[in-house]
């Protein structure tokens, strides 16, 4: 089945650089047929870069299936062989770098759960330092962009020049829809803070289940990620580890085909000078509402005023639910979503009581 004559390290260089990006394979690697076999299967759907599996699995409870161990990196090599697809592996300690670079892993990622340890991150950038391979690094569990960011700023002090995102969501107490909550806007802040860094999003991780993986997978798609891990196994439902969320490679095929690939510019004029006209509109209005709640801080600094000379607290519990119930109800007329509205109040009402805070305390 294999085709590509080019060397391998060309290979994944122009895998890097190739958008979308898409990375697929199972959970874990459980025997050497499976990983033989799924890797057939993705190979032959054409639609894959780059082989993964899960050597190594961190899991929340003892006694939960975590990883079959270095006997499975063989599995892979074999795979590679066959199809001729690049293999990546998640890395949690120093001894997973040695090992997966010791049977020629091109490409490894960073867990969430080793991300939210910067000792832990330190130790594998430490066991890369000087080694060239792509690295990517997952979000960490919580929503911390400040351990993100400082993962990636270990390894590219390390001296790895291929350093790439993978957003994978963030674990939120009381989500229900998502087994981790996307929380979009923070990988949106991580691509303004590396923004020539590659982003790719983990649908998988978000979703939980099989049943979303096309419209998570569509929306980081239409926020301009460059490409997407998904987890694929060639009987799902009797998976060793998140079963529910995996998929065969032919639906995998599937989902890929239905998808709306999207790019981040064109070079059509008509289109270039529409979008310029509406963004300058955006422009006025964001500074007509940077004067409004400017103003709207002046008249909340006269009434921590009354209240310092009254002796009044600041914060008024039935003011505030009032006030929420009449901007959910204005906010629905005129096409926002609650969740829009509430997060908005909760922002102006914040920076409404640091200001009055101000003036109790002057």
């Amino acid at each position: 089945m294999q085709t590509e004559t080019k060397p391998m390290k060309d290979l994944i260089q122009e895998k890097w650089n190739k958008r979308p990006l898409i990375i697929s394979g199972p959970c874990s690697a459980e025997t050497e047929e499976q990983v033989i076999e799924t890797a057939t299967r993705l190979a032959k759907t054409g639609k894959i870069d780059i082989l993964r599996a899960g050597i190594w699995k961190p899991r929340t409870k003892p006694g939960l299936f975590e990883g079959i161990g270095v006997k499975g990196l063989p599995w892979l090599v074999q795979a590679k062989k066959i199809t001729g697809l690049p293999i990546t592996v998640e890395v949690a300690t120093a001894k997973h770098v040695e090992d997966a670079l010791s049977f020629g892993v091109d490409m490894l990622w960073v867990g969430a759960r080793t991300t939210v340890n910067p000792f832990s991150v330190q130790e594998v950038a430490d066991a890369l330092r000087g080694v060239d391979v792509p690295v990517l690094i997952k979000n960490p569990i919580n929503p911390d962009l400040e351990l993100w960011s400082g993962g990636i700023e270990r390894l590219q002090k390390a001296g790895l020049k291929q350093v790439g995102m993978i957003h994978r969501g963030f674990s939120n107490y009381g989500n229900t829809e998502y087994r981790n909550a996307p929380m979009w806007h923070l990988p949106i802040e991580m691509k303004r803070r590396f923004p020539e860094m590659l982003l790719i999003c983990d649908p998988s991780h978000i979703s939980g289940r099989r049943d979303i993986l096309q419209s998570v997978s569509q929306k980081s798609i239409d926020l301009g990620f460059d490409g997407i891990m998904i987890e694929s196994h060639i009987d799902p439902d009797n998976a060793w580890s998140d079963a529910k969320q995996q998929i065969t490679p032919e639906r995998l095929a599937e989902i890929l085909d239905a998808l709306t690939w999207r790019s981040e510019t064109t070079d059509k004029q008509e289109f270039l000078t529409a979008l310029a006209t509406l963004r300058e509109q955006i422009n006025h209005v964001d500074d007509e509402l940077l004067l409004l709640l400017s103003n709207r801080m002046k008249i909340a600094d006269k009434i921590g005023q009354y209240k310092k000379d009254n002796n009044i607290t600041i914060l008024q519990t039935n003011r505030w639910n009032e006030l929420l119930e009449r901007a959910f109800k204005k906010g629905e007329g005129l096409g926002l979503s609650k969740e829009f509205v509430e997060k908005y109040y909760d922002a102006v009402h914040l920076e409404s009581i640091n200001h009055q805070n101000k003036i109790m305390n002057s």
